[in-house]
């Protein structure tokens, strides 16, 4: 029996998690997968009712559990909250709180939505890569950080710092994945400027002697961000520092066609949490306008590397892409001659889909 600790979040992250509940219990039906689910809270939902954005039993839930699902959190309401008591907060802290150092964001474009994106449809065929994002250290983590005043002057500081371990860790993942795959692996950095990218660039290097048949090069953050739209295809696995990775992770969701399709996986020593790479969206809250595909194929992302269920994880995404060839669309991903469905018909029918695949 495995445990999933259910994290709702705020936003429409109730409405996309209700879907992909749906569907990786439909999932669990067909090839007899048991599982047991429990809820907790974090972000602004957490703040409200214990005025802790991670209450310690949420934390304990989810040092317990296989897996952990979760929304978004955050939003305008909580925004004037100082930094440390703010949603997001509390999402840091449990990935600190887990060890989960390892963020992983597939990014593929379905061959339905090639004329989604606002990129060329020769440009984007074919685009099928992962970044592989360090999630516990740098400049969200590091120390100093605050607001000082100096007389008139106020001073904002936060600090930027790696160690040799924890890039060790996360650019061996990346190359092991890498290795399942085209054997390429494209390291981020700033090691013009930037001295923890010098040491990043030096580390990696070294790891990759360890993986003499993966090809590994170096590009600037700058660049990298040109080339994913320029060229996506050019890239098999990127790994790179967390600020990097979270700003090239979102600029990638242009490939697919909308960051409500883009699912992630937050990995560490067991376990693992699981979550699509947008935000609460509070202007369309209770519409039925969000999309839920980032969630659901987080779920195949929960079966393939927590649950170790590959067959249910490719069931899964097999679905959507059934679903979506068929002609089906939420509001963001609509085309001409497609026929817009809601938050919980897209759920549905993709776990019908599963069902009968």
């Amino acid at each position: 029996m495995a445990t999933i600790v259910v994290l709702r979040g705020d936003g429409i992250g109730p409405e996309v998690v209700e879907e992909g509940l749906k569907v990786l219990k439909a999932a669990a039906r067909r090839y007899g997968i048991a599982l047991e689910f429990t809820e907790a809270l974090l972000g602004g939902v957490a703040i409200d009712a214990t005025g802790d954005p991670l209450p310690e039993e949420t934390l304990r839930r989810c040092r317990e559990a296989d897996a952990i699902l979760l929304g978004a959190v955050g939003g305008p309401k909580w925004d004037t909250l100082p930094g440390d008591r703010r949603p997001e907060r509390g999402l840091l802290r449990l990935r600190q709180g887990l060890e989960l150092y390892a963020n992983l964001r597939p990014v593929r474009v379905f061959p339905p939505l090639l004329d989604v994106s606002p990129l060329k449809r020769d440009v984007i065929d074919g685009a099928d890569f992962m970044i592989f994002r360090e999630l516990t250290g740098g400049l969200y983590y590091g120390t100093p950080r605050g607001i000082e005043r100096r007389g008139e002057e106020e001073t904002g500081m936060d600090t930027l710092i790696y160690t040799t371990s924890e890039i060790v860790r996360i650019a061996r993942l990346a190359f092991q994945a890498a290795s399942k795959r085209r054997k390429k692996v494209t390291s981020v950095d700033k090691a013009n400027v930037l001295m923890s990218s010098q040491l990043w660039r030096r580390v990696v290097v070294r790891v990759a002697q360890d993986f003499p048949g993966v090809t590994l090069e170096h590009i600037l953050v700058d660049n990298c961000a040109m080339q994913i739209i320029r060229n996506p295809r050019q890239f098999d696995v990127i790994v790179t520092e967390n600020m990097f990775g979270d700003i090239l992770s979102d600029e990638a969701a242009v490939i697919a066609g909308s960051i409500g399709l883009l699912p992630s996986a937050s990995l560490g020593a067991r376990g693992g949490l699981y979550e699509p790479i947008h935000g609460t969206a509070p202007d369309i809250v209770g519409t039925g306008q969000a999309n839920p595909i980032g969630t659901i194929l987080s779920v195949a992302l929960l079966m393939r590397y927590s649950l170790k269920q590959e067959e249910a994880a490719t069931a899964i995404e097999t679905a959507v892409e059934r679903v979506l060839a068929q002609g089906y669309r939420t509001a963001d991903v609509k085309q001409p001659g497609t026929q817009v469905v809601g938050t919980r018909q897209m759920g549905d029918l993709i776990a019908q889909a599963v069902q009968t695949a």
